[in-house]
């Protein structure tokens, strides 16, 4: 799952030379908190987030009158407040090491930089919600299976050839390496629903052949609304 997929192609930039005041109002009118800073030619040269225009800004407490404070804000110009070393990730970077990028530096997201560092999109842990979403098949219900299996070669072949042969259809795939458990792994895998008797026989038949740790029927519909 390529970042260029997933990311948002529309992003927000303003070039350097704005104010800060620009970038608030740009921030509040389309409901996000960070702001890619470019130069004329779309490269990226920074970022602002909501943060640091709260940082920026007068506290509550000024005694500045409202002209003096208007003057004031009008004159701080977004290459004072940005962030000039930017975490960015590529068009062709992954999704999943784009999360561990934000989740490593606790950042909810990353401006996208083609291989001239030209700013072409953003990714946010939004759009890697939905990657989760889409990857699983969740939306279209069914049955998710939890598995603790040994991590030798072919260890999942039992289970897929089981499921096959009561004529499940798997959506998903899904594993989890365990460092507890060094020679485990947990997947997840997911299949499309079917009558309570096929499920209940498959139910049993993996309890009883592999170490099942769970089983969970899912329903989203009516969930978003």
């Amino acid at each position: 799952m390529l970042v260029k997929n997933w990311m948002s192609k529309e992003v927000i930039t303003l070039t350097h030379d704005r104010s800060m005041m620009k970038a608030a109002k740009l921030m509040k009118d389309n409901e996000i908190s960070r702001l890619p800073i470019v130069d004329d030619d779309g490269v990226l040269v920074g970022i602002v987030s909501d943060r640091d225009i709260k940082e920026a800004s007068p506290s509550k407490a000024t005694t500045l009158d409202m002209h003096e404070l208007y003057y004031l804000l009008s004159e701080i110009k977004v290459k004072d407040i940005m962030t000039r070393k930017v975490i960015t990730v590529s068009v062709e970077d992954t999704v999943e090491k784009a999360a561990v990028i934000m989740d490593e530096n606790k950042i909810g997201g990353v401006p996208v930089v083609d291989a001239d560092n030209k700013c072409v999109g953003i990714i946010t842990n939004t759009d890697v919600f939905k990657v989760l979403i889409k990857i699983t098949g969740v939306l279209h219900g069914g049955v998710q299976i939890g598995l603790a299996l040994s991590n030798k070669p072919g260890s999942l072949n039992g289970v897929l050839d089981y499921l096959k042969d009561n004529h499940a259809r798997v959506m998903s795939i899904l594993t989890s390496y365990e460092p507890e458990q060094e020679n485990m792994r947990h997947v997840f895998i997911r299949i499309h629903d079917m009558d309570k008797a096929s499920l209940n026989k498959i139910k049993e038949g993996l309890a009883e052949k592999f170490n099942m740790m769970f089983w969970v029927r899912d329903s989203v519909h009516g969930l978003t609304a």
